[in-house]
């Protein structure tokens, strides 16, 4: 598992492309800038670990777009210290986002492959979550709410209620809702009942799994 001065140089390039289309957050950026991308890609496709595109990954699945992983961030507005729901652990580079961020991070996966896959992974990249699951996504982790910020990183048809539950009072759940092609949507505790809903652009997300058993 290499590192070199060309993947750094890459990232750097990698985060001009995502600054100029408008993420502002700086620690975001740096973490961006560190997260040697490549590594959760198969060495085939090296060429494309920073370009700004999804990838297909194991199990049907895809590692975010830059741009989305960096956007969703922005929007959860993570602290240090805040302790973070990720829905859909996927290649784990989203989760590595938020270690890198500093968050207490809790990831569920649905996809037994890849859940095994990342467990072993991140480690080795010196990225340990708090906890990884493998699970239903749309049960949330009602035993360790409540949550600062809940991120889920597929398409939903809706939202599930016990994400927005197991949001702590001023939390923030960001979710990609709708079939075909999501809305971007921020959702914002104020009180036990009181939710502020906001919407920003549409984007395209591999679909939600829930567990049919």
């Amino acid at each position: 598992m290499k590192d070199t001065f060309k993947h750094k140089g890459l990232r750097q390039q990698l985060v001009e492309v995502v600054t100029n289309k408008g993420i502002k957050d700086q620690n975001v950026l740096d973490a961006i800038g560190k997260i040697p991308r490549h590594l959760f890609m198969d060495s085939g496709f090296l060429d494309h670990a920073y370009v700004d595109k999804a990838f297909p990954i194991a199990a049907d699945q895809t590692i975010s777009q830059p741009y989305t992983v960096a956007y969703q961030t922005e929007l959860l507005q993570v602290k240090e210290g805040d302790k973070v729901l990720e829905i859909g652990t996927g290649s784990g580079y989203q989760t590595a986002v938020l270690c890198e961020m500093g968050a207490k991070v809790y990831s569920i996966e649905r996809q037994l492959e890849l859940f095994k896959i990342t467990s072993k992974f991140l480690p080795k990249l010196g990225y340990r979550p708090k906890k990884l699951i493998f699970g239903d996504g749309y049960k949330g982790l009602k035993e360790l709410a409540p949550f600062d910020g809940i991120i889920v990183t597929a398409g939903a048809p809706f939202v599930p209620k016990p994400l927005m539950s197991q949001l702590a009072i001023g939390g923030r759940l960001v979710i990609p809702i709708g079939d075909d092609v999501q809305v971007m949507t921020l959702f914002i505790r104020n009180g036990p009942k009181d939710f502020e809903r906001h919407e920003f652009g549409k984007f395209r997300f591999v679909p939600l799994l829930e567990d049919k058993n």
